[in-house]
C-alpha cells in the first residue's frame, strides 16, 4: 500500500493566504500567520529522492523507467515519460558507466565524513546518476555500480 501523503490547501487556508498577500505593501514581506505554514506543512512526507540500486549480474543496477514511445530513460519511477509524456515501463540500467564529472567534497554534512568523492556517471545503457565514490575519480574513468543501502555508490573498474 502506498503511504505517500499529499498536502492539500483548504479553501480557508487559500483565503487566509490571499488576504495576507492583499494586505501587504509593495517591497515589504508578507506576514503570514505561523500556524498557517506549520499546520500546512505538518505531516507532509516526501519520497526518497535517490535512485534505487538493486543487486544484479556484474554489480548493482539502477531501477528506473524507459519510455515505450521515444526511448527516453530516467532513474526514477515517473508515471509518464518526462520528455514526451508517453507510457513508461520498468527498466534496470548498469552496472557499468563512465564518469562525466567528479569532485571531492570537503564540507562536513550529517552522515558523511569529509573528504568524500561525488561523481556524475553516465550509465552505459541508461541515465546519468549522482554517485558516491571511494575517493577522487578522474573524468572519463570506467566505473561499476555497487549495490548498497540508500546512496548510489560506484567503484573504479581496473
Amino acid at each position: 500500500m502506498d503511504k505517500r501523503r499529499f498536502a492539500v490547501l483548504s479553501d480557508l487556508t487559500v483565503s487566509r493566504l490571499t488576504n495576507a498577500v492583499k494586505r501587504s505593501r509593495p517591497g515589504r514581506p508578507v506576514a503570514l500567520i505561523p500556524d498557517l505554514l506549520f499546520g500546512f506543512m505538518s505531516g507532509v512526507t516526501s519520497a526518497d529522492p535517490r535512485p534505487r540500486v538493486v543487486a544484479g549480474e556484474g554489480g548493482g543496477r539502477v531501477a528506473g523507467r524507459r519510455c515505450t514511445a521515444c526511448g527516453e530513460v530516467c532513474a526514477f519511477a515517473w508515471p509518464a515519460c518526462p520528455e514526451c509524456g508517453g507510457a513508461v515501463e520498468p527498466a534496470e540500467f548498469g552496472p557499468l558507466g563512465t564518469v562525466w564529472s567528479a569532485t571531492v567534497v570537503r564540507i562536513p554534512v550529517p552522515g558523511r565524513t569529509p573528504p568524500y568523492g561525488l561523481a556524475y556517471v553516465d550509465l552505459d545503457d541508461g541515465p546519468r546518476v549522482l554517485a558516491h565514490t571511494g575517493g577522487p575519480v578522474p573524468v572519463g574513468a570506467r566505473v561499476r555500480l555497487v549495490p548498497g543501502d540508500g546512496d548510489v555508490e560506484v567503484e573504479v573498474v581496473p
